[in-house]
């Protein structure tokens, strides 16, 4: 059917928008997609949405339909997934860091997002720089994988459909659904990756998380810095895991509290080339990781190992 009886549904307005079904909101989005909507309607369906906000069973059909569309990874053992697609502004974007820190220890590790964004510094940029590669499809990741090496590939090559309504935004100057689900993309198609979903606003955080209990996924879920999936170098924010959409405590780590009494030494600017320049110093072992990344490595591998430990007592049984 078309997507103007779903329009009608979610562009009441803020009060009286009512939510879409799973089923519906994967109808409409696959619609989307897949190209056979008009520019008009894909603007009044982001216009509605960004008004009324996404409901946990809207994200799991945009999600389902989405991921349907995205290249699939078989990852030799289970990866974790850095969606990255704010980049920097103020603080240097230190996704890739955290991206080595996890790789130097045998995690497979893929980050996706745009190669570039106007007026920000972009991860892709930071790869480049640092000569990490940067993959086109499934063949590359597999390469990089094999080296040990963390790997980037952009949003058009993860998922073409996703990244022309990715675009949507600077024509519409507004963000639309496909952010959101782009930060909750499992590539393993709910196989073998621990997602880093990371929120902006406490609202966003209440509704990913009710999102990832709803899907029995693997994840981290943080307040990120300025949109990244990183914790704060100066001050680590709280870190909740999920494993199978439980939320777990005993692998989850509290955020930081009171007055900070020492500032981790960071790059003066924010640019690709400097900022690539001091990741380096740290995985050289010159410089030392900010200690919140450091521990958000190190609550990664705990949650891994948990998984792990999870699924081979239950293949024994």
């Amino acid at each position: 059917m078309s997507i103007t009886a779903y329009i009608k549904e979610i562009g009441r307005g803020k009060e009286g928008a009512r939510s879409l079904s799973q089923a519906q909101a994967y109808d409409l989005i696959s619609q989307v997609l897949d190209g056979r909507v008009t520019d008009l309607e894909v603007g009044a369906f982001a216009m509605a949405m960004r008004i009324k906000g996404e409901s946990t069973a809207e994200l799991t059909g945009f999600l389902d339909a989405v991921q349907e569309r995205c290249i699939p990874l078989h990852p030799p053992a289970p990866m974790v997934v850095l969606p990255s697609y704010n980049g920097a502004r103020k603080l240097p974007n230190l996704t890739a860091l955290l991206a080595l820190l996890l790789a130097q220890d045998g995690v497979p590790v893929l980050v996706h997002g745009p190669a570039r964004d106007p007026g920000r510094v972009t991860t892709a940029e930071i790869f480049h720089d640092l000569g990490l590669p940067v993959a086109h499809d499934a063949t590359d990741i597999a390469h990089a994988w094999a080296r040990h090496d963390p790997v980037f590939i952009t949003t058009e090559a993860l998922c073409p459909p996703l990244a022309r309504l990715l675009d949507a935004r600077w024509v519409i100057g507004l963000r639309n659904p496909g952010h959101t689900v782009a930060k909750l993309i499992d590539p393993t198609r709910g196989g073998a990756a621990l997602r880093v979903c990371n929120y902006t606003h406490p609202e966003y955080g209440q509704a990913l998380a009710a999102f990832l209990q709803h899907t029995a996924a693997n994840a981290m879920l943080l307040r990120g810095t300025e949109g990244e999936p990183v914790a704060d170098p100066r001050r680590l924010p709280k870190l909740d895991v999920f494993l199978r959409g439980v939320m777990r405590p005993d692998l989850s780590l509290a955020a930081q509290e009171g007055v900070l009494t020492e500032l981790p030494v960071l790059p003066r600017a924010t640019d690709a080339a400097t900022t690539a320049l001091y990741i380096q110093s740290v995985i050289s072992g010159e410089k030392p990781a900010p200690s919140p990344l450091a521990q958000q490595a190190e609550c990664l591998h705990r949650a891994l190992q948990a998984w792990s430990q999870t699924h081979d007592k239950e293949m024994s049984a």
